[in-house]
């Protein structure tokens, strides 16, 4: 049962858009990132010992900015727009449950073909470029704790807990945390849930209060790097009575639903206008790739062909010169690339007619078909094919 729920939400968790199609605050799941990244709880360790309780888009967006594979242009511009850190961290989020997957990029003048464009208007309001989902994913990676460089970092819930339980804060990386928890979403379903619904179903559009959300989300966060067995402070009435189990997620009516996620009219219309960019300039490339094949054909070019039939005998053909072993033909301008075809004509003899197979020729017929098959230039001992020579052996 529990590997169902997790395979049908894998199944259906990242966002499938077209090429320069816009996601919205509904795929992106925009209110329930708001109330992640807006929550004030100072209650997690820094990474950095010494350093006073922070909140988790604190730990979060440091976790990013520390990684290996963080670029200093991407650094320079968190600490100078602090507002594009949290809309990075956002998207990386997404990134690190799955949600976003690889094939995604969020700059219009993408060219490979392996990805594609996605305007994100709630999630692009600075002048900052997210760039695309594979180097998230590879910063992500990288977004280890300083011990963790030195070891492997920890793979399941329980490893995670046991060295949370050893006193060690934090005990992972948040950002491995959520790696972690993503790939056991299924099993834990049971665990921290009723078993109908688990940590991937969080962040996927279902008519659940994004704030409930958002705080299931942070209580799993503090129960796994912080403490599993005290009091959590994003405990509701129903986990403090019920140790392990995350507080409750509230369905919405069909109205407060229709209220959550609702995009603006300037994102709407940020979105058209960054849509129509990318198909100009998808336009402009196809265009540029049509004029340089059509060039590549106009242009006067070479080819080679193979060279004439060589009448020499068959032993001497590996002796042909290098500068005969091809010819380069000279194409016209306009032409197509023309290979010229030459064509072996092998005189045709006529010879007596052969016996049958296995039926012994006469001396006279023996004589003409040596003449006319045999090499003299090759061991005779290699001659021993043909029956009648055979024939004549067996009898000496």
């Amino acid at each position: 049962h529990d590997s169902s729920v997790g395979y049908l939400s894998r199944k259906a968790l990242p966002i499938k858009r077209n090429d320069a199609e816009p996601l919205t605050r509904e795929d992106v799941q925009y209110d329930l990132l708001y109330h992640i990244f807006q929550d004030k709880t100072n209650v997690f360790h820094h990474p950095i010992p010494a350093q006073k309780l922070c909140t988790f888009r604190d730990i979060y967006i440091h976790a990013l900015y520390n990684s290996n594979k963080c670029s200093k242009v991407l650094k320079d511009k968190m600490v100078d727009t602090p507002a594009f850190g949290v809309e990075l961290g956002k998207i990386s989020l997404l990134t690190n449950v799955g949600r976003i997957n690889t094939t995604m990029a969020f700059f219009p003048e993408m060219k490979t073909a392996l990805r594609t464009y996605h305007p994100v208007p709630s999630l692009q309001k600075t002048d900052g470029n997210a760039q695309d989902a594979p180097r998230i994913k590879n910063c992500l990676k990288a977004a280890l704790l300083a011990s963790e460089f030195r070891s492997v970092p920890p793979s399941t819930p329980e490893e995670i807990l046991e060295k949370t339980r050893a006193g060690l804060h934090p005990p992972t990386s948040v950002v491995n945390l959520i790696f972690v928890l993503s790939n056991h979403a299924a099993p834990l379903s049971s665990v921290h849930f009723d078993g109908n619904l688990n940590f991937l179903d969080l962040f996927l559009p279902k008519p659940l209060s994004s704030q409930d959300r958002a705080r299931v989300f942070l209580w799993l966060m503090y129960y796994y790097l912080e403490n599993p067995d005290g009091q959590n402070p994003f405990d509701d009435p129903y986990s403090r009575l019920h140790p392990g189990k995350a507080p409750l997620i509230r369905k919405l009516t069909k109205e407060e639903e229709r209220k959550e996620n609702v995009d603006t009219p300037e994102e709407l219309e940020w979105g058209a206008m960054m849509s129509s960019q990318r198909n100009a300039f998808l336009n402009r490339l196809v265009s540029d790739v049509e004029k340089e094949k059509r060039y590549k054909t106009a242009v006067p070019h070479f080819v080679t062909a193979p060279p004439e039939a060589s009448r020499r005998p068959r032993s001497f053909i590996a002796e042909i010169p290098k500068e005969e072993a091809s010819f380069m033909y000279y194409v016209p301008t306009h032409d197509p690339p023309v290979v010229r075809e030459t064509t072996q004509v092998v005189p045709q003899m006529q010879r007596p007619p052969r016996a049958s197979p296995l039926q012994e020729r006469s001396m006279l017929e023996q004589a003409w078909h040596t003449v006319m098959t045999y090499d003299p230039l090759i061991e005779s001992d290699e001659e021993s094919q043909d029956e009648n020579v055979q024939l004549e052996y067996s009898k000496s």
